[in-house]
């Protein structure tokens, strides 16, 4: 069959893959998160606007991909909690007081579900910013060196964490005391929960990558390292740390 040109340039094979991944990437959305991204729940929590536009960060992540994910995903768990908090001791907490206080209550893992995702992709759209990546100088590449021994070895240990995290979740540069480590989460977990302090994260659910990637994590995580990462916010983390 010929592969015609059909509405906004694409051929009648590139719109057939385009439409099933996003069919796939509104199938692996966590169940009641909204889809609609001008229903927005009015509450304490507010999603905060991009550091970028929206296609600031293609080719390595595309437009597309920012809005399932920010406008779909992040403005999701953001509804979400704003409705689960509302008349609780959590609507009066702020965002990281709401993840360690529903962290260790039992029966509160939706709330710390949401509030975790709420965070941590605010976090991780911080870290990212166009023309970014490789191996980073200052106070955090001699940080990275004295931890790791080179950044070869930390871009080495993060890819691993990143593959290694079965099914969704996280791959983190932390800061344990003085000391610089790399740790996976899976799902919603966040490594404040654990004392660590988030110095950079990828995120490794599949509705991070899938539109641009498919099933490519590793090309997803490698391009992000290289070419994306905003060191100076990382710096800035590690400061705040007292690295």
């Amino acid at each position: 069959m010929e592969d015609r040109v059909i509405a906004s340039g694409f051929t009648r094979r590139e719109f057939m893959k385009a439409s099933l991944a996003g069919c796939t990437l509104l199938a692996l959305a966590p169940a009641g998160l909204s889809t609609d991204a001008s229903a927005q729940t009015t509450g304490p929590f507010e999603l905060p606007p991009l550091p970028y536009a929206q296609d600031a960060l293609a080719p390595v992540i595309s437009a597309g991909t920012i809005g399932f994910h920010y406008g779909k995903h992040h403005r999701g768990y953001l509804d979400n909690l704003n409705g689960l908090v509302k008349g609780t001791p959590y609507e009066k907490m702020g965002l990281e007081e709401v993840i360690k206080a529903s962290a260790s209550s039992p029966g509160q893992a939706v709330v710390f579900n949401n509030a975790a995702q709420v965070w941590n992709h605010t976090f991780y759209w911080n870290g990212m910013k166009p023309g970014g990546g490789g191996k980073p100088s200052g106070e955090i590449g001699k940080a990275i060196e004295k931890a790791f021994g080179s950044y070869e070895n930390l871009r080495k240990e993060f890819l691993a964490a990143a593959l290694g995290q079965f099914g969704s979740g996280w791959a983190w540069l932390v800061a344990d005391g003085r000391a610089l480590r790399v740790v996976k989460t899976p799902n919603a977990e966040n490594p404040i929960t654990q004392g660590l302090w988030p110095l950079l994260t990828i995120d490794v659910w599949e509705h991070a990558y899938y539109l641009d990637y498919q099933n490519r994590r590793k090309d997803f995580v490698e391009a992000s390292l290289d070419r994306l990462v905003n060191w100076a916010f990382v710096e800035g983390t590690l400061r705040k740390a007292g690295g």
